[in-house]
């Protein structure tokens, strides 16, 4: 028979053993470093900018680790010392509501896990990006960056989470149904209007001024049947020097956008190559399919949260006997890691193979030469891990690395 204590050691469990695997990935990841700057890569990086590359990891997965033993402490003290009821329970001597007081939960809750990961959030920002020449990001920037995050949260979670509690309390168990064509609707909106609503509210976005780099996108996007009005370019240099570039939407809301960072890096011909690459992901319709498959596993998410909801031994082992939806959500959530963890294994294989097929795409229709050198200079840009370690890859890579990529359009290129 299962029991309030079971859940909570299986909770314990899953909480400790992705910790475990994931410094193991990280440790295997930073001791993959090569001592010599691979053959591919020499035209591009030099021995010293090589080193700095090396350091620029290792910086990263000291302050991943600290980070993380940080993140596990709070998780742990919030179980075993019935974190999460005692909030639940001090939320209620204030209000005791159906709807405002999971909204107050939840909001506590975040509210205070992004401040006490505030330090973290400064020290990655402000010593280390800053130390290696990336960030551009001021205090003021920051704070205004963090209360808009706050605020935009706000109103688009409450409203959800207040949806999510009136349609189980109206219709009980089956509340997943309605509660997936109601997310999945959601979903299809946000993937349409993400860069032309929410993008604007960090980012300044314009048109691609006239010049060399325009007439021979015009000349690309005519040859593919891509209308270049859908292409804009946004001021990623307010906050980060490094480089990028990305596509969303979906029919006539599709966008493809450039980081100012990339223009002023890269040779034309280059960033039309990269702009090849964002093209194929839209007409190899990679968008659209991984859409379906994220609506696909919310659905048979909810439908498991549907399950176990009313069990009161959720509740009870989070150390209280006022059994709620949100009391029940966060135990689920708790015990559905393992699963999402292989969810997003799975999801990453497929970016990977998108971004293969995206690449051949931009091979075919453009040149390949110019997309191997626009991806050397990134992960120069961007000081990226030349060698990352393929367990590593397999779990947390949405891309192929750097140095697979090219490989691989040089075989379609032959």
């Amino acid at each position: 028979m299962i029991t309030a204590t079971f859940i909570f050691n299986l909770i314990v469990f899953f909480v400790i053993s992705g910790f475990i695997l994931d410094r193991i990935l990280s440790w295997l990841n930073s001791r993959n470093w090569k001592d010599k700057v691979p053959a591919e890569m020499e035209n591009v990086y030099d021995q010293e900018k090589y080193r700095k590359a090396k350091l620029y990891d290792r910086a990263h997965t000291n302050f991943s680790l600290w980070s993380s033993i940080y993140g596990l402490s709070l998780i742990l003290c919030m179980l075993f010392f019935n974190g999460f009821a005692m909030l639940d329970e001090w939320v209620r001597v204030w209000i005791d509501h159906t709807y405002y007081t999971p909204l107050i939960f939840f909001g506590l809750l975040m509210l205070a896990s992004d401040l006490l990961n505030m330090p973290f959030s400064v020290y990655s920002t402000f010593v280390i990006e800053a130390k290696y020449g990336f960030n551009k990001t001021g205090p003021l920037l920051f704070v205004v960056d963090k209360i808009k995050s706050w605020l935009l949260g706000a109103l688009i979670g409450a409203p959800i989470l207040a949806f999510l509690v009136w349609v189980y309390e109206t219709f009980g168990s089956s509340f997943w149904i309605g509660a997936w064509i109601v997310m999945s609707g959601l979903a299809i909106f946000i993937s349409m209007f993400y860069t032309s609503l929410i993008v604007p509210i960090f980012n300044k976005l314009k048109p691609l001024e006239d010049g060399e780099l325009k007439s021979a996108i015009q000349v690309y996007c005519r040859e593919v049947g891509f209308n270049q009005s859908n292409l804009s370019v946004i001021d990623g240099s307010k906050r980060s020097t490094k480089s990028n570039a990305y596509f969303s939407g979906l029919g006539p809301r599709k966008q493809i956008v450039l980081f100012d960072t990339l223009i002023e890096n890269q040779e034309v011909e280059e960033i039309v190559a990269v702009l090849a690459h964002e093209i194929g992901h839209y007409k190899l319709k990679h968008t659209r399919i991984s859409l379906l498959l994220s609506i696909i596993q919310t659905g048979i998410m909810l439908f498991l949260l549907s399950l176990v909801l009313d069990n009161t031994k959720l509740g009870l082992a989070l150390g209280t006997e006022n059994m709620s939806f949100h009391i029940g959500l966060i135990a689920f959530a708790l015990l559905y890691t393992p699963v999402s963890t292989i969810t997003g294994i799975f999801m990453n294989m497929l970016s990977r193979k998108n971004e293969y097929e995206a690449d051949s795409f931009a091979t075919r229709t453009f040149n390949g030469l110019h997309m191997i050198n626009a991806l050397k200079k990134l992960s120069v840009d961007n000081l990226s891990n030349l060698n990352p370690h393929p367990a590593y890859v397999f779990v947390h890579f949405s891309h192929a690395p750097i140095l697979d990529r090219i490989w691989a359009i040089k075989r379609e290129a032959a």
